[in-house]
């Protein structure tokens, strides 16, 4: 069984503990305000594609404790990390402060854990003043500055719009032994049911795993400059879909041919979690979907024990039982692919 600690850390009310109920507790949004503020460290130990399990360590930003883990717990809070998520809230009036304990938790990890990578989350961006693209181009600049010749990923994100699950799916991705393997036997699959796209997502989370194509370069601070601070809109389905207007998730695949948005897979998990909350709460539950549109054919179903599979078709002789079919035939395949992934 594989484990992996992540450390999710900042500042006393950045919103660390909101997103982990959205992302692992199958929360919706407007739930998150009744949370209260984490007390010192919550581990949770989350189990992610059956055999790999996420320590998941939520520690409380307040400054008390931050200096805790700075001094008598530093060895025990940054040993044996894989992964550092730091939140900083977009509109924060105390970023001189919140960046010097960024600074020396930094330092600690890079003593304890060397080789953990390190991700920035600027969140609450539906709160930020101004343009949002240059909004979170400037605290790119500036997390990057201050985090010297560490490396570095930083995402924008927000509770209410897709961003947040861009930015989960980016991190878990990392911590999933061989995913490139998967994605090539995607890719077979794919072409298998002349598909346009395949997708893989964790079961419970419903995070992205791997793609049938390569997965969009993480936002870089220039290309978010250069972006226009207007409101981008993108056909799908027939109605307009209003994406993010401070990140840029373009792929430049085959893919963007049928107009595809570039943020479907964070607005798929989005809409299915919100789908599956919807039917918990009249006591149903989810099992698969099928949608067959004049513009594609689209079927989500159960891939293995602790994935969904989604396919999406733009040719209209492809018949949903052919596509039912080929991700019956595949489920031993991918089963296998699944286990030796996560034992090597």
């Amino acid at each position: 069984m594989n484990a992996s600690q992540v450390l999710l850390m900042g500042a006393s009310g950045s919103g660390k503990t909101s997103m982990r109920s959205l992302i692992f507790s199958n929360n919706p949004a407007s739930l998150t305000s009744r949370l209260g503020a984490t007390i010192d460290v919550e581990q949770n130990h989350v189990r992610f594609l059956g055999d790999l399990i996420l320590n998941l360590w939520d520690c409380g930003g307040q400054d008390a404790f931050m200096d805790s883990y700075l001094s008598i717990q530093q060895a025990t809070i940054f040993q044996h990390v894989g992964v550092m998520i730091y939140v900083f809230e977009v509109e924060t009036r105390n970023m001189e402060k919140d960046l010097e304990y960024y600074k020396a938790c930094l330092a600690a990890l890079r003593r304890y854990s060397p080789n953990a990578a390190v991700f920035l989350l600027v969140h609450k961006m539906d709160l930020a003043r101004g343009p949002k693209a240059e909004t979170l181009a400037r605290k790119s600049k500036e997390l990057k500055e201050a985090s010297g010749d560490v490396e570095v990923t930083v995402f924008g994100t927000s509770i209410y719009d897709e961003s947040l699950y861009n930015a989960w799916s980016r991190i878990v991705h990392i911590l999933i032994p061989n995913a490139s393997v998967l994605s090539r036997h995607l890719a077979k699959l794919a072409a298998a049911c002349s598909a346009t796209e395949v997708v893989l997502f964790e079961r419970t989370t419903f995070l992205v795993i791997a793609t049938s194509t390569p997965p969009p370069p993480p936002p870089v601070a220039s290309a978010i400059a250069s972006a226009s601070s207007s409101v981008k809109t993108s056909k799908t389905n027939g109605d307009q879909s209003v994406g993010s207007n401070y990140e840029d998730y373009g792929s430049g695949s085959d893919t963007d041919l049928h107009k595809m948005a570039p943020t479907r897979y964070e607005r798929t998990s989005e809409i299915i979690k919100a789908f599956k909350y919807s039917c918990a709460r009249v006591r149903e539950e989810f099992y698969a979907l099928e949608m067959e549109l004049p513009e594609f054919t689209a079927v989500l179903d159960e891939l293995t024990r602790n994935t969904y599979v989604l396919i999406i078709v733009h040719d209209p002789t492809v018949e949903t039982a052919a596509l039912k079919m080929n991700i019956r035939l595949a489920r031993p395949k991918f089963e296998e692919l699944q286990g030796n992934s996560l034992l090597s």
